[in-house]
Formats: C-alpha cells, structure tokens, sequence
C-alpha cells in the first residue's frame, strides 16, 4: 500500500447550530487518507460519518455549520480556499460518490449530459470529445449499451446502474481523491458485490486513495485497508482491517462485530448494543463517550477527557475501558466468535 498521503485532516470540529447553539457532529478528528488506499469508516447513524464526508468537500450548509481546523489536500487547505477555488478541486481532484443517486442525479437531464456537465466545468475538450469520453466512461463502469445509456434519463435505469453513473461522474476528472458515501445502500448482494468490483478496479488504475463510508461490516471486511471506527463525533479505534477483525480492542468495535449475523457461534440470537448513540446535544463531552451503553463496566475503568492511543503498530484506540471490558453476559466462558471467517476468542 502506498503511504504517500493524499489529505491530511487535522482537528477537524464540525458543528451544527441548533436554535443558537453549535454542537459538535465531528470533534476534533486527526487522521491521513493514503495515495491507493481504501480507508472505511464505520459506525452507527448519528456517529458522524456522513458530516465528515461532506466536510471533505466543503458540501455544508454554512449558514448552520461551523467548521474548524485543517484539510491538507497536495499541501492546500480546503477550509481556506474561495467557493470558486473549491469548485475547482470538487469534481476534478476530489470526486464524490453519494448515498442515493436518485436524489443525486438530476431527473430532468440524460445521463450522457449530466457526466458531460463535469468535464464542461473541468475540461477544454471539444463537444465530440466529450461525447467520447463519457462512452468511455460508461463502458468503464460496464454499462451494457452505452450510447443508448447516454440518451437515457435517471427514471429509466436501475439502482444498480444510476450508482454506477454515480461512480462515472465522481471518476470522470480521474480524481486522485474519491469520498463513496454508502455507495451500496438499497442495492441487492450481486450487484453490491459489482459495485464494489468496480470501485477496487478504478482505485487500482488511477492510484486514487478513497473514503468509504459505510454501516456494513461485511463490505468492510472485503474492501478496506484500514478502517476508523466512529462513535458520537470521535474516532475510538483505527487499525489495519485484518489487525481490527482479528483483534479488536475498543467496546464500540467489539460490541459492533458482535452484532454482525454469524458472530456469535452457537447464539440464536445476535448481540443488541444497549440504549443508543445520543443526541448532539446529549454527548458527554470530556468522558467515554460510550460509557453509558456498557454500564456494567465501571467508571474508574474509564479515563478523564479519554485520548487515541496506540496499543500496537498502527494500532489506536481511546480510552482505557478496553483493557477491562467484557460482554455483560459473557464473562469468563471463552467463547468463540467469528468475523467474515476469521476466528477469535473473547
């Protein structure tokens, strides 16, 4: 894997203006998205995940949000630039692949003109080149029929194929940066499994390093190369993806994969996390922030204003309740479980 990195975020606070009040969604987040690298990032609704996508490419309402610290993107910070300095960098350098192409797409447009909108932004290249380059576009993301694609509207293709143009938009400026906001949401297994093909394909042509977003751990397990596990505003564990299946440290993480159908072997039933991740307004700043979904774990197990540590090379996790913690109904038998086929013990 390439370790030349693409962006460099660094404490990074998104808030959100509630009546007259600013909450942070995103708080103080530090972290660096390598050239050719899958980064996932994974947690429950509500952890954040989708506020720091859109912060990525400054899609934000301004008029309610506050966003501080620094996106080093090829050495220039995103939070500085002019909304016409960023429109240059958005759709060329960083392409942004979103959760409903439905919404995404516009339906009064064809298809052919809507990935043609950006290379008109992006590009100088005359109307027949254009038009070539989407059919290379479209063929890239294997749409069957190309041209008769090109003349079609969003409403008459299917999910499977609006993602897809989705992803030929995002890719069409050959960005060196691409943000998948839970590309695979709604789709049925196969062609989940196709979309997810076709990202590792173009990651590997363009050396593009790319944030995946996404609540699906299966999808984790077979694309990612690290993964940042988020819970109410805060990273609480990241790790090499084989370090994390296989060796787990943080409750939210553990708690997480338990959770996930086949974990638990010999279980009928699949683990439930407790209560749920709390409002803006509610999180318990300065504390675990988790703490309150594992009460029987004590809070001297728990540090004050708990930081990332690393715990092993690569390997970071925050606060101390991991070294202590156990499943409420699960002490001390050993039991077995299994993540996507790769076995531990708790």
């Amino acid at each position: 894997m390439n370790t030349e990195s693409v962006l460099e975020i660094r404490d990074l606070t998104v808030a959100f203006r509630i009546k007259d009040e600013y909450y942070p969604a995103v708080d103080q987040l530090n972290l660096t998205i390598n050239k050719n690298e899958v980064l996932a990032i994974v947690g429950e609704s509500g952890c954040g995940k989708s506020a720091l996508a859109l912060s990525l490419t400054r899609l934000h309402d301004s008029k309610n949000t506050r966003i501080e610290g620094e996106l080093l993107f090829k050495g220039q910070d995103l939070n500085t630039l002019s909304p016409g300095q960023m429109n240059k960098i958005r759709g060329s350098e960083i392409g942004m692949i979103f959760q409903d192409p439905l919404t995404a797409l516009n339906p009064l447009m064809t298809i052919g003109k809507q990935i043609e909108e950006n290379l008109d932004y992006h590009t100088s290249l005359s109307r027949k080149e254009k038009t070539k380059r989407v059919i290379e576009l479209l063929e890239n993301v294997n749409i069957v029929d190309p041209k008769r694609v090109y003349a079609q509207y969003p409403h008459e293709l299917s999910g499977g194929m609006r993602q897809r143009i989705m992803i030929a938009i995002a890719i069409a400026c050959r960005p060196s940066l691409i943000i998948a906001d839970e590309p695979t949401t709604a789709l049925d297994v196969t062609i989940q499994s196709q979309i997810l093909d076709l990202l590792k394909q173009l990651q590997a042509e363009n050396d593009a390093g790319i944030v995946l977003i996404t609540h699906d751990l299966g999808v984790v397990a077979e694309m990612a190369d690290r993964v940042v596990v988020m819970y109410a505003g805060e990273i609480v564990e990241i790790a090499d993806v084989n370090e994390l299946f296989n060796n787990p440290k943080h409750p939210y993480t553990r708690s997480l994969l338990a959770s996930m159908p086949g974990a638990n072997v010999g279980q009928e039933s699949l683990h439930v996390i407790e209560g749920r991740v709390p409002s803006l307004q509610n999180i318990p700043r300065g504390s675990c922030r988790f703490s309150e979904r594992i009460p029987w774990i004590p809070q001297t197990h728990h540090a004050e204003h708990p930081e990332l540590n690393e715990v092993a090379p690569q390997h970071w996790v925050r606060c101390t309740c991991y070294q202590n913690f156990h499943f409420e109904d699960e002490v001390g038998d050993g039991k077995e479980i299994v993540l996507n086929g790769i076995a531990g013990t708790q």
